[in-house]
């Protein structure tokens, strides 16, 4: 008997951490958490105002292939986060988008940056093998334990699943987000409007 309260106790829990990492509703009316100053379009993506949106948190750290990077650096640039574990099935089927726009974008001279955070992967070896296997040429900083998703702001457009997609303005001001696989549609009506503006 109580082998199966615990197990009804575990089902209700993870029940309950799903409904609150959706955040979102079709409604296009503000919502989330902390009050946050965006909406939620039919497609998932949420946005924010030019004139509301907030500072993005310092992202520093080692990469997968060992360098060091500080996504703090590249302002002036749009700049595509993508949350991702190599032990993810939505994250690998996204994959193959985010390779094909961020090599199109970067042939074509546009200003954007792609920086994976690579979280919860015990090893850099899987997290390599997932950028080898999808061909991800940009870098990814290594988070096995989160720990760079808890700088975001709650109330913002923070991280809540994996994969999640934020994407910064060129003034490292967080201006979109999606909880869910994108394709490469959906990534470019993200990264598209914030690279038109002036």
């Amino acid at each position: 008997m109580r082998i199966g309260r615990a197990l009804l106790l575990t089902a209700v829990t993870l029940a309950g951490a799903l409904t609150l990492s959706a955040c979102g509703d079709d409604s296009g009316k503000p919502n989330g958490s902390g009050g946050g100053n965006y909406v939620t379009g039919a497609s998932g993506i949420s946005t924010v105002a030019k004139d509301a949106r907030t500072e993005a948190p310092k992202l520093d750290g080692e990469t997968v292939d060992g360098k060091t990077l500080d996504t703090t650096a590249l302002k002036g640039k749009v700049v595509v986060l993508n949350v991702w574990g190599s032990w993810c099935p939505p994250c690998r089927a996204e994959a193959p988008n985010f390779a094909k726009v961020s090599k199109e974008l970067a042939d074509g001279g546009k200003d954007v940056a792609f920086v994976g955070i690579n979280t919860r992967d015990t090893s850099k070896q899987n997290a390599a093998a997932f950028e080898e296997n999808f061909a991800i040429a940009y870098p990814s900083l290594y988070d096995p334990d989160g720990k760079l998703l808890l700088r975001f702001p709650a109330g913002t457009l923070n991280p809540q699943a994996i994969p999640s997609t934020i994407v910064l303005d060129k003034q490292g001001r967080i201006a979109a987000r999606t909880l869910v696989a994108i394709n490469e549609q959906q990534l470019r009506s993200m990264i598209d409007p914030l690279l038109a503006e002036q």
